[in-house]
């Protein structure tokens, strides 16, 4: 609970300073918008970030599971500084978005992508927002870091199916028991769960997805090859990756009058 409330606390500190940093006057996205009004942004963030993924691995994939999150349903420089610090790309950062006045709990449970998702489904959540069925595999890569709750795959891990490594379902049976246990926590990659790469793709070749919409993505159908190209060249899927965030990042965004600038980064001024 202590790391939790440090990490809580250290993610909040990031994301008021990236609000309190945005100019209202310039209604164009650069990645070189703060260079006069706050020349040290940048580099603060980079400082920040990386200070607080030494301290605590996993806020890496906290950092970039929100950079999604946001972008998906109405931050960005950090997620980049995320990624970086645990051994992924990097990308050309646009500055300069301004704040939503609202939040929706309806978009977030009807827009967000579900992990018992079928494929169809996943395409057409992801197309509606401009992106490939590419875009959304190399996106889903993103789930070599982090951790989900037994509650998310308890199903998938006890149901005796096809698509399931034997083997992989028991391991994670000893932490995800089939009566309670919910909240408890698993590593998305099992091989390396806190490290940048391409296994997770050399995971679902094996049938050793965690979650049901991420086996989904290879077996048997149009998002296969996709899989087979990442899980081949880490490189190739490092750049397809950075690419597709960049295009998640341009995604409904608000500038110049549209939007604000949130004194508190919580709440709506």
């Amino acid at each position: 609970m202590r790391n939790s409330n440090k990490n809580a606390a250290v993610l909040l500190l990031i994301l008021l300073f990236l609000s309190s940093s945005t100019s209202t006057c310039n209604a164009h996205l650069s990645s070189q918008f703060y260079d006069h009004t706050c020349p040290n942004a940048v580099s603060t963030i980079r400082s920040v970030i990386r200070t607080a993924v030494s301290r605590e691995r996993r806020m890496a994939a906290s950092l970039v599971r929100l950079h999604f999150h946001d972008c998906f349903v109405q931050m960005t420089v950090a997620a980049r500084d995320a990624s970086v610090a645990v051994g992924g790309p990097s990308w050309c950062v646009k500055l300069g978005r301004r704040d939503s006045t609202t939040a929706s709990l309806t978009l977030a449970q009807t827009e967000l992508p579900l992990a018992t998702d079928d494929l169809q489904t996943l395409l057409s959540n992801f197309a509606r927002k401009g992106l490939t069925a590419e875009d959304m595999v190399a996106l889903s890569g993103a789930h070599t870091l982090g951790q989900a709750q037994c509650i998310t795959f308890k199903d998938r891990i006890y149901n005796d199916g096809s698509d399931i490594d034997a083997g992989f379902a028991s391991t994670r049976q000893r932490r995800c028991p089939a009566t309670g246990g919910d909240q408890n926590l698993a590593a998305l990659d099992l091989v390396t769960p806190n490290s940048f790469d391409n296994n997770y793709f050399k995971n679902l070749i094996q049938k050793k997805g965690l979650l049901a919409s991420d086996q989904i993505l290879f077996s048997g159908g149009s998002t296969d090859s996709v899989v087979s190209k990442y899980s081949r060249s880490s490189a190739t899927f490092k750049s397809d990756f950075a690419s597709a965030m960049i295009k998640m990042s341009e995604i409904d965004l608000l500038t110049g009058s549209a939007g604000q600038i949130r004194r508190i980064c919580s709440a709506v001024n």
